[in-house]
């Protein structure tokens, strides 16, 4: 099958690990990278031994197929477009952009070309949220922790744009059910924006997720703990492992302890680079014709849902 020719636009920290898989993956030949940084695009280009240009409309004049956009998120919407616009299917990095309208307006240019439109919610590629998603679970309670240090990038947004809405993602996944109701409550510690928040969510099939994002933290967590009628899920992003817990079967005896009476049962992951997968998948949708895994639309709810949990945290303050 003929390769599809790629783009990356930002090679930063993110950017850069676009480049590299799409210099390993054979489904794709990487055309050019571009950036306004010289450093950021002149390592991608000896790395990849790939063309560098400072602009994406220097890049699309190279032509390319797709494009991944991993630039700052203020810029999404411009960048976005204008690829859009030269009929190149994208993959953004989420969140899918600064505002609701910004979003829209890209959900609607894609829809109206007959586009792909990808958001990188790469924790959908996760081996353990995979595993999570085909457990068949019925969650009546969500608890979301993904703490970090001060990573020093990403804080043009607040954690919820940056951070929380990875897990905001997979919550709606999971519960599938609409919101009925929203408590928030976040802070700014070291950037103008939060970098920390909490938010309580309750659905209207009555499941409720609590989910705590900070960038503050002296450790790092990325967990997920789920409990259903009949069982405890928890599940570690960085590990990616998924372990099950449940009560035996039969009675439990006068004198037993009940803890004995809880088996614990690891689900079977397929441990993999969430990113490449991810890549991948876009790639193959993309011969196949077929809808992308986490589409426009999708990224776009995501980022509703975080835009009313900022304004239920600021309109609080």
């Amino acid at each position: 099958m003929k390769k599809i020719r790629v783009g990356v636009v930002g090679v930063g920290h993110l950017g850069y690990h676009h480049a590299r898989i799409y210099h390993e993956l054979e489904q794709a030949e990487l055309v050019a990278v571009a950036d306004i940084s010289e450093a950021a695009r002149n390592k991608a280009s000896t790395d990849f031994e790939v063309t560098a240009v400072d602009s994406v409309e220097a890049l699309l004049d190279l032509g390319v197929d797709a494009l991944s956009v991993a630039t700052p998120t203020e810029t999404h919407c411009e960048t976005v477009l204008s690829a859009l616009r030269q009929n190149v299917h994208v993959l953004v990095e989420k969140p899918l952009a600064s505002t609701i309208d910004e979003g829209e307006a890209m959900v609607k240019e894609a829809a109206a070309r007959n586009l792909l439109l990808q958001v990188g919610h790469v924790e959908r590629f996760n081996g353990a949220v995979l595993a999570l998603f085909e457990a068949g679970l019925a969650p009546k309670f969500i608890e979301c922790h993904r703490l970090s240090p001060f990573p020093g990038r990403g804080s043009d947004v607040s954690v919820v744009l940056d951070l929380m809405i990875h897990d905001l993602d997979i919550v709606m996944k999971l519960a599938a059910s609409p919101v009925k109701s929203i408590d928030a409550v976040g802070v700014p510690v070291f950037s103008e924006q939060e970098d920390i928040a909490n938010v309580r969510l309750r659905f209207e099939s009555g499941c409720v997720a609590n989910l705590t994002s900070s960038r503050v933290s002296l450790e790092r967590m990325r967990k997920i703990r789920i409990f259903d009628p009949n069982a405890y899920v928890s599940t570690d992003y960085s590990a990616q492992e998924v372990l099950v817990y449940r009560k035996k079967p039969g009675a439990l005896a006068p004198d037993a302890n009940p803890m004995e009476s809880i088996s614990i049962t690891p689900l079977p992951v397929k441990k993999e680079e969430p990113l490449k997968l991810e890549l991948a998948s876009f790639l193959h949708d993309l011969q196949a014709n077929a809808p992308v895994a986490v589409s426009g639309e999708e990224g776009l709810q995501a980022l509703k849902l975080s835009w009313l949990i900022l304004d239920t945290i600021r309109n609080n303050q």
